[in-house]
């Protein structure tokens, strides 16, 4: 069959299940946005900034472990994005990126017309594999290849720069490769680890008296929570979840001590102390696993740790065994081992101590009042986790505003509760909100921010209203970038560009068409919640409140003070 580039390029994506397309339309990518609009398979939703479209992909991918296209124009319209799909690589999300450039006879080398990027170059650094499409025939060989570069081991962004010719020039294709089945030019399962590795791991298992699971994003990619869960039962273990496996236990499970990772209270930093042997399963111990020291794991404890990708293994944590392996075929294979099993070595009063420590700890979050004017922000997020009901999904935006979210609005289960932990993207929460709203159109979906954040994209109220998605947008509203201001004050006794102070996000939503009201006082909340979903419309419900620094501000610092003595 003859087809353009356009065409082509939108037949394989479809056939690898993309359904959403976000970004911003441009001159360049008039025949994609032709094939897509022809074709009526995938769905175009037009932003107002590049970068929300990254954000947007990435949170799909986050939300339902499917992936999305994000478009880019070329010039300033890819360096948007490139801000955005920092978001995915970071935090290990699939996204196809694709940008636009100058025809061939006036790119790579670029000839000096206007807009002119080296996109390729750009790229680079924030995807796992990118390439330029130089041939029209090249195509499906390079739309295959980037999804199997994507998919396969640790997911990751990829990214595809078309010349605008590429897209617009026709050549014969053959259906039956157009057509082909994923499962023909990539791996969609495994690898499934070494029995030897397994065996070893369950010994030392069997053998522990403080075990301590700990549960990061791969284990959500896998599917695997009900396998960690199990194993926490069998083992009596507590779990902790990073920021990207929120609720792979629930917070109300007895074997919840925390998550988040260092921010997470003081049980979840005993359990690392104290434990004598650690299972990791997909986590790469980024710095919310450090301390002034470096990595919380492989210090005193032995440490078993499984991953999908090699490189995460060995560093930054020393490890007893390592798994490479899928997180929920290593998780099942060694529970077959251990159903072998009556009994284990356990400490009876390891999971019940630390149990008891975070029962304590949540009991100093209800203990917080207000002391002034605004809102307290422990007392504005126990009412919004009253007020939101069981199947709500939650996106913590927001540097310190996010700490507190993440203590106190309960997690149930896994793609629930969505944090930036890897880039700490201000103002992605929008944008993500958005995409979580069209995956999931009959649940409420809410984007908890700072005001400093929420500035970022609020621009982003208009793709919420002109595609109709009643996204509610809670803004902790504390007239500052407060946590900078705060360290101005402590550190250098200075404070300088800090104050946020005067504006009205309520009157701004409603200038963009959205519902906007403002809540001075946390038993008002709930009404005006209400009032909002009754609306129908994308809402902003603005906050006062102050900036009280979160009891686990100071561990944040411990964090950020790894290896900064050696260097001063």
């Amino acid at each position: 069959m003859k087809l353009t580039g356009a065409e082509v390029l939108e037949r394989l994506l479809a056939n690898e299940g993309v359904t959403t397309a976000y970004g911003v339309v441009g001159g360049k990518l008039a025949a994609l946005l032709h094939a897509i609009h022809r074709s009526q398979r995938i769905r175009f939703v037009g932003t107002r900034h590049e970068a929300a479209g990254a954000m947007m992909a990435a949170a799909a991918y986050a939300g339902t472990g499917r992936v999305a296209l994000a478009l880019g124009e070329m010039g300033p319209g890819s360096l948007n994005l490139a801000a955005g799909a920092g978001v995915a690589f970071n935090n290990n999300l699939a996204v196809l990126l694709v940008t636009t450039n100058q025809h061939r006879a006036a790119a790579y080398p670029h000839a000096g017309m206007f807009m002119d990027l080296d996109t390729e170059n750009v790229f680079k650094p924030l995807t796992k594999w990118n390439a330029v499409v130089h041939d029209v025939r090249r195509i499906p060989d390079l739309v295959h290849r980037a999804f199997r570069e994507m998919l396969s081991g640790r997911p990751g962004p990829v990214h595809l720069d078309f010349p605008q010719d590429v897209l617009s020039s026709s050549c014969e294709f053959s259906e039956e490769l157009i057509d082909l089945k994923p499962a023909r030019y990539r791996p969609i399962a495994g690898p499934r680890p070494a029995s030897q590795l397994v065996v070893a791991a369950a010994n030392l298992l069997r053998g522990a008296r403080r075990p301590l699971i700990v549960a990061g994003g791969g284990v959500v990619v896998s599917g695997a929570e009900a396998r960690i869960r199990e194993l926490a039962q069998i083992l009596r273990a507590p779990v902790v979840a990073t920021q990207m496996a929120l609720g792979v236990v629930s917070t109300d499970s007895p074997h919840f001590i925390g998550h988040g990772g260092i921010i997470g209270g003081d049980a979840l930093l005993a359990s690392f102390a104290e434990a004598d042997v650690i299972l990791s399963v997909g986590c790469r111990f980024s710095s919310w696993m450090w301390d002034e020291r470096g990595v919380l794991a492989g210090r005193r404890h032995k440490l078993i740790n499984v991953n999908i990708d090699p490189s995460a293994l060995g560093a930054p944590a020393l490890h007893e065994i390592a798994i490479q392996a899928d997180a929920g075929l290593a998780l099942a294979d060694v529970l077959d081992v251990l159903a072998e099993d009556d009994g284990f070595a356990v400490d009876e009063r390891w999971l019940s101590r630390l149990r008891e420590m975070r029962v304590a700890y949540e009991h100093s979050l209800r203990s917080m009042q207000n002391g002034g004017d605004a809102m307290h922000p422990a007392v504005l997020s126990r009412a919004i986790a009253q007020a939101l009901p069981t199947g709500a999904l939650a996106v913590f935006d927001g540097g310190h505003t996010s700490f507190w979210s993440n203590d106190i609005l309960p997690a149930y289960d896994t793609r629930t509760r969505f944090h930036d932990p890897g880039m700490c993207q201000l103002g992605f929460g929008l944008p993500y909100a958005l995409a979580l709203q069209l995956e999931y159109p009959d649940r409420l979906v809410v984007n908890i921010t700072g005001d400093g954040s929420f500035g970022f994209t609020i621009q982003e109220l208009d793709t919420a209203r002109r595609n109709r998605l009643p996204v509610v947008t809670i803004v902790h509203n504390n007239a500052a970038w407060g946590i900078i201001r705060a360290g101005q004050r402590s550190q250098l006794d200075f404070e300088l560009g800090t104050s946020l102070d005067g504006t009205d996000y309520a009157a701004i939503a409603r200038g963009f068409g959205c519902f906007g009201e403002t809540v001075r006082q946390a038993d008002d909340f709930a009404a005006v919640l209400a009032r909002a979903l009754k609306s129908g419309l994308p809402s902003v419900i603005d906050c006062h409140t102050q900036f009280i620094p979160h009891p686990n501000l100071k561990a944040f610092g411990r964090m950020n003070a790894y290896g900064f003595d050696a260097l001063n």
